[in-house]
């Protein structure tokens, strides 16, 4: 991912959790013994992580073809923005929450977060993302791979091999070159704890987090601070970050060479393709959403093929749908990753915060 998909998504965006309410939320009307009733509102908002993003053009005809508008409401990265639904479950502070993913899901359900809702479309969807297809309290939205992007002006640079797999990351030249996520705050960087753990097993990856902290990996809070401050490679950190190896996805690379003239042969970053694991994120109906109607009209759109098509280079993820069109940027640039190490998500339930509470001590401290 990069800054590309940071752009303003929506005609009206919040970019805070709590943001003042749109003038067009609901209105009122005149019953005939003088008092006000309140009137359907034609706002429907949003809560997600800060990487939501969609063309104005796309929301526009959301608008055109329901009479709602759509509201985002950012907050943060994708576990954080979970944590807070959380805090506010009963009354959220809207009323379809979109990027809650298989490393989080879980801890999403067992709060009881949604109301069960089967949206138009789920029939081109693959069943492998449909995690939830017995009661649809999430819709399965887009896939992507969580693998280590690194900086091709660096390594050529350095004459420096560009590492391949997780056993690289620990060898002495690659020494204070990695950056990654908290797996505490961040589900990229709960996704690259959960590859090494399907790497090396429950009982292996300890050790191996311990050799790659004593290679100096730095760890920050989310994946904007690690992409766009401190790796070298991006074109929203104009390069000043200095580590040339970064956790982010496998289809981030064509985020890098959109706008650029002429095309390249080859985008700037690439992707270690033996250090991935592959998300899902999904999209909800927040149990005590103000707007219910507009919720299920948004959870609709957001499976439909306008939305799946457009997405790609808005939020460089895979489209759920199968049968959605893939832009050739995305193709051409990005990487296709056909088997990436996973972990079943009973399990990732069952240990997930154990998990994070051993990464965090060995780690952090």
């Amino acid at each position: 991912m990069n800054t590309n998909l940071r752009r303003a998504a929506t005609a009206v965006v919040a970019t805070a959790l709590g943001a003042t309410a749109l003038a067009a939320c609901g209105g009122s009307g005149d019953k005939a013994d003088g008092s006000k009733t309140a009137t359907p509102s034609k706002t429907v908002t949003l809560v997600s992580h800060d990487s939501f993003a969609a063309s104005p053009a796309v929301l526009k005809e959301f608008t055109k073809e329901t009479g709602y508008t759509v509201k985002v409401l950012a907050g943060g990265d994708a576990g954080a923005a979970v944590n807070q639904a959380i805090l506010s479950k009963g009354h959220p502070q809207g009323d379809v929450f979109f990027g809650v993913d298989n490393t989080l899901l879980s801890r999403a359900l067992d709060n009881d977060l949604f109301t069960p809702y089967e949206a138009k479309g789920l029939d081109q969807v693959p069943a492998a993302l449909q995690l939830d297809k017995d009661k649809h309290r999430v819709t399965p939205i887009d896939s992507g791979d969580v693998c280590v992007n690194y900086d091709r002006k660096y390594f050529d640079a350095h004459h420096l091999a560009v590492p391949a797999t997780f056993d690289d990351l620990i060898k002495p030249e690659y020494k204070n070159l990695l950056v990654t996520e908290n797996s505490a705050t961040s589900s990229p960087g709960l996704a690259f704890q959960l590859g090494t753990i399907a790497k090396y097993g429950a009982d292996g990856w300890q050790e191996y987090w311990k050799k790659l902290k004593a290679n100096g990996v730095e760890v920050v809070d989310g994946w904007e601070q690690a992409y766009n401050d401190r790796f070298s490679g991006s074109a929203g950190g104009k390069g000043k970050g200095d580590k040339p190896l970064v956790v982010s996805y496998a289809s981030s690379p064509p985020a890098e060479v959109l706008g650029v003239k002429p095309q390249p042969a080859q985008g700037p970053t690439g992707v270690a393709t033996g250090t991935c694991f592959r998300q899902i994120e999904f999209a909800g109906l927040l149990k005590g959403g103000k707007n219910d109607a507009g919720g299920k009209a948004l959870l609709d759109f957001l499976l439909s093929k306008t939305f799946q098509q457009d997405m790609p280079l808005q939020m460089f993820v895979n489209p759920a749908r199968q049968d959605a069109a893939l832009p050739a940027e995305f193709t051409k640039y990005g990487v296709k990753i056909d088997t990436p190490p996973t972990v079943a998500p009973d399990e990732i339930a069952k240990n997930r915060d154990q998990w994070v509470k051993t990464w965090s001590s060995l780690v952090l401290k």
